[in-house]
């Protein structure tokens, strides 16, 4: 399970790396859908940074297990965030990927929760 929860915490890092930095550049894409969830332009550099945290956090968690847990575990409140601001925001359609997400950083937090 430890080989499974490496794999699964890089991949999803490189996911959360390249979320926060298409925040932080402001794509073009990322911005029009944070526009249509009523997101502020202002919260861009803040939701960046907790993505980037989180990446560090999931790779930090394969030498320091509760770390590790700790992070997924606020990946997956991230994203559940996420969904909730689409689906109140009347912008259900763009809730399939944040979904996808969270579902994906809870098996790192279960494998971690599993090799700890």
């Amino acid at each position: 399970m430890f080989i499974a929860y490496t794999v699964l915490a890089i991949l999803l890092s490189l996911v959360l790396v390249a979320s926060g930095r298409a925040k932080l550049v402001r794509d073009e894409k990322i911005v029009e859908g944070m526009r249509r969830a009523a997101v502020p332009d202002s919260w861009l550099p803040r939701l960046a940074t907790l993505e980037i945290l989180g990446a560090l956090g999931l790779l930090a968690g394969i030498w320091l297990r509760p770390l590790g847990i700790a992070a997924a575990a606020g990946v997956v409140l991230y994203f559940i965030g996420a969904v909730i601001t689409h689906l109140r925001a009347g912008d259900g359609a763009n809730a399939p990927v944040p979904t996808v997400l969270a579902v994906l950083a809870a098996a790192p937090l279960v494998l971690g929760a599993a090799t700890s």
